[in-house]
């Protein structure tokens, strides 16, 4: 019973963030503060109030639009709010409640705001790696990895590989994405940030090929990879054992 209470709340909580994101995401991509000004309607510049801030539930009594020009809000907000919200409430139930909880929140956060900058701008802001860097460096040292080392040289096999990857592919790799994946090596280690690598590479590819099939996109234009790395890193930080196991099986041939 205290633990359904615990996930709702979490829930609702995580619906605040997702909101919170949106804002932090979309904001200093375009070096606007997170502070002010307060949120408003990016069409007619009408300040929302109280009951238009409410998580998701405002845009459905509003019917996805402004209460004021009546033009359409975007989906993702009212995505991302839902999904923070579900993300929030089904970690605590794959990795229990201990101390590493708190970095799978940090996780989300980091993943969640790149994600919403990456897709707004093909940006990933320097001050937000440099924010979740700063705090992961501490915080594993409390909070370490088995063995304590491998976050760091996680970190540190990030940047150099996808620094290498971005040398010889002529410019392929954006700097925000080797940035990132130094900030993920301190999350997940060295064998997360190698299958994080080669899911989000796969991830990316399925997605541009399904994209030109159906003509929504041509060969060269730039693809936001910030979302599969998001969606990779995550996925292997539910699962770690499930990947190790198979990496296991790669390598011993069966």
């Amino acid at each position: 019973m205290i633990e359904a209470m615990l996930i709702v709340y979490l829930f609702i909580v995580g619906l605040v963030f997702g909101s919170f994101f949106n804002v932090v995401g979309l904001r200093l991509v375009n070096d606007q503060s997170i502070i002010s000004p307060r949120s408003h309607c990016p069409q007619c510049n009408h300040q929302l109030t109280a009951a238009e801030l409410i998580p998701v539930v405002s845009f459905l009594m509003q019917r996805g639009r402004c209460k004021s020009c009546h033009i359409p809000i975007s989906l993702q907000y009212p995505f991302v709010e839902a999904l923070t919200a579900i993300l929030f409430a089904i970690t605590p139930l794959r990795i229990g409640w201990s101390n590493e909880l708190f970095i799978a929140y940090l996780l989300i956060a980091l993943l969640i705001t790149v994600s919403i900058a990456d897709i707004d701008r093909l940006v990933i802001p320097n001050r937000l790696l440099l924010f979740f860097a700063s705090i992961l460096f501490i915080i594993r040292l409390f909070i370490p990895t088995s063995p304590w080392w491998d976050s760091y040289l996680g970190a540190i096999l990030g940047f150099l590989l996808l620094f290498l990857i971005q040398l010889f592919s002529k410019g392929a790799m954006g700097g925000g994405d080797i940035k990132l994946f130094a900030v993920l090596g301190l999350f997940i280690g060295v064998q997360g940030v190698l299958w994080t690598l080669f899911l989000a590479s796969l991830f990316g590819v399925l997605y541009g090929v399904v994209q030109m099939i159906r003509k929504r996109r041509k060969r060269k234009e730039p693809l936001p990879f910030a979302p599969f790395i998001s969606v990779a890193a995550f996925l292997y930080f539910l699962f770690p054992e499930t990947w190790s196991k198979l990496l296991q099986q790669f390598l011993v041939g069966q």
